[in-house]
């Protein structure tokens, strides 16, 4: 699968959220972690992917987004995901993800309890 991952970023008062469109696997992550750095650079302290986007995350870029979640802990932020398929969702909690990042069903719901 080669298809390619786009991110649109929406920067608002004390909140990044990151969209994720495509496949996530080592290139895909390797965006996504970018972006997510160079917003932590800018002083941003909680990070949203919504991935409404996104039908399929592989083990590359799990562990990608395991590394922005442990940059997230050593900034003490806060890292959470949005709009995840059954599958996604189901996957990160195996993975464990979820002791480190909240998962939201929507990123109304994200959004008000992350402000």
């Amino acid at each position: 699968m080669s298809e390619t991952l786009k991110l649109t970023v929406d920067r608002r008062d004390d909140l990044a959220v990151i969209y994720t469109e495509g496949y996530i696997n080592n290139q895909g992550g390797e965006e996504i972690a970018r972006e997510a750095f160079k917003l932590i650079d800018d002083g941003e302290k909680t990070l949203l992917l919504n991935l409404s986007g996104t039908k399929i995350v592989n083990s590359i870029g799990i562990s990608i987004l395991i590394e922005i979640i442990e940059k997230m802990l050593d900034i003490e932020g806060r890292l959470a995901f949005c709009s995840l398929t059954p599958t996604i969702e189901k996957t990160f909690h195996i993975m464990g993800l979820t002791q480190y990042a909240s998962i939201f069903p929507d990123e109304e719901s994200a959004v008000g309890e992350l402000k």
